[in-house]
């Protein structure tokens, strides 16, 4: 199947060109027809991050779509002066997809985040999606995947998440993604966001595109990684037309 739109590139990963809603309705419908989809949902971070990292370059590059998550990634498409529509986040992607799987009756594996994270996750599924078809939930810390993945190849899921920050969770997807025909993700820290484990920026910092400097003010231990925007925004300015 061809994907119904083209994509931008910036520092040579290929961003879906789409609204959130068009992305949102190609992934339904993929999972709709069983079809294998790996989305890996990137920002300035992961790029600059494969940019140092070839292997893991290569195996992001497999992905069936990549969204801009992170207004970092939109604003260098717009320097560049090739776009993106908007600003497509994995949170977003992943409680919508919640949503549309409890409607339709869908199943879902989860695996990531830690023991009391998944407890928790359980909890609030059962009592707020009780329509969805949890096939398994299983925590981030596991020395072998031997029982992940045969439940998974056992169960056949319409979706699985994975939420063991990158590159554990894009290199676990890329190893296991044959095993069904439905659709992998990797969705970094949005277990603990979805149970409150970890606030989100409230709307307002949303809104104006600040999420990354609400997470430091609340967090000051990810000035090491946020550091990264302005290296990735100075690469960005050198390509500069």
């Amino acid at each position: 199947m061809n994907k119904p739109f083209s994509s931008i590139d910036i520092l040579g990963i290929p961003f879906a060109n789409a609204t959130r809603n068009q992305f949102l309705d190609q992934l339904q419908g993929r999972i709709e027809h069983h079809q294998n989809t790996f989305v890996v949902t990137a920002n300035p971070e992961i790029v600059m991050y494969a940019r140092k990292d070839p292997a893991y370059r290569k195996l992001i590059l497999t992905a069936d779509f990549i969204s801009p998550d992170g207004i970092g990634i939109v604003k260098a498409s717009q320097t560049l002066k090739t776009p993106l529509p908007e600003r497509v986040t994995g949170y977003d992607i992943f409680t919508h997809l919640l949503n549309w799987a409890n409607q339709n009756k869908k199943s879902v594996y989860f695996v990531g985040a830690k023991p009391q994270v998944i407890k928790q996750l359980k909890l609030k599924l059962a009592q707020d999606f009780p329509n969805l078809q949890l096939t398994g939930a299983h925590d981030g810390y596991f020395k072998s995947d031997t029982e992940i993945v045969n439940v998974i190849e056992k169960q056949q899921p319409d979706i699985v998440f994975v939420a063991t920050g990158f590159p554990n969770q894009e290199k676990f997807i890329a190893h296991n993604r044959h095993l069904t025909k439905g659709l992998w993700m990797g969705v970094g820290g949005s277990f603990d966001v979805f149970v409150c484990a970890v606030k989100r920026a409230p709307k307002w910092w949303q809104v104006h595109h600040l999420e990354w400097f609400y997470r430091l003010i609340t967090d000051p231990r990810r000035l090491k990684r946020q550091l990264i925007i302005p290296q990735f925004m100075w690469k960005i300015n050198q390509l500069k037309k």
